[in-house]
């Protein structure tokens, strides 16, 4: 089983050296800079189109990724008067997510939305004291029309959603999209384990694709925990980490 995941991930990472070089050569994603979710060019198209979709005139509450490709999602729901949960960039604080509250804010929207800015601005907010997600927002480095989705590979967004899921947050009814690049929609399968979620809403800035039955976040699959991920990020230490019965210390 072990060597059948360790193929995975190769598999996945031979998908994302693939698509990197393709934005490259193209001239659509900037800048090329350290490996992530690309910010590509059209990535405020790609938020307008969203915008105009009914899962987003809906929503009022979204939970959007930290990275630069969706900078513009976060700016155009603060300016519509949306509550915005973004992800604590690798989990690392004591609470997952910050709240940005349009009502409260000190800065402009299209500021506020600049990651580091959203981290000076945002409330700290814990999964006890979140209300449910009616809209979540991906970035992706690839996506098929299925809606398999390939992340940078640290696993941080599966986290985020397995977390919401269990915290029964978002479901399988919440939409779930994600805003790339026209190249960044590929036509065969992308690698995908048993933790990873589907999209259910693919966002280009020319294109809007549906995927008819995406598979949902399954939670938190325990078993998949890497030990230095849970030791790491604090949030899965405190939920998922196993106290020894004797002396009460978290055994990771």
């Amino acid at each position: 089983m072990e060597e059948c995941a360790e193929d995975n991930s190769r598999a996945k990472q031979r998908e994302r050296l693939r698509m990197w070089a393709l934005l490259d050569e193209a001239g659509v994603s900037t800048p090329p800079g350290p490996r992530g979710i690309p910010e590509f060019e059209g990535t405020e198209q790609a938020a307008e189109r969203l915008a105009s979709l009914p899962e987003w005139k809906r929503a009022g509450i979204i939970k959007v990724n930290p990275d630069r490709a969706q900078q513009p999602v976060r700016a155009r729901a603060l300016a519509e008067g949306k509550l915005v949960y973004m992800a604590v960039p690798k989990l690392a604080a004591d609470h997952p997510f910050v709240l940005l509250d349009p009502s409260r804010l000190s800065v402009p929207c299209d500021v506020a939305a600049r990651k580091h800015e959203a981290l000076r601005e945002g409330e700290p907010a814990h999964l006890a004291d979140m209300p449910p997600i009616e809209l979540v927002v991906v970035g992706s480095v690839a996506v098929s029309r299925s809606g398999a989705r390939l992340g940078k590979g640290a696993g941080y967004t599966d986290i985020e959603l397995g977390l919401l899921t269990d915290a029964r947050l978002v479901d399988a009814e919440t939409p779930v999209a994600t805003t790339v690049h026209d190249l960044q929609v590929v036509e065969g399968p992308v690698p995908r384990r048993r933790f990873d979620f589907e999209v259910s809403v693919i966002v280009t800035p020319t294109a809007v694709l549906r995927v008819p039955s995406p598979q949902p976040s399954p939670g938190i699959v325990r078993g998949d925990l890497d030990p230095r991920a849970v030791a790491e990020i604090p949030v899965l230490a405190s939920r998922y980490g196993v106290r020894d019965a004797d002396s009460g210390a978290m055994l990771l």
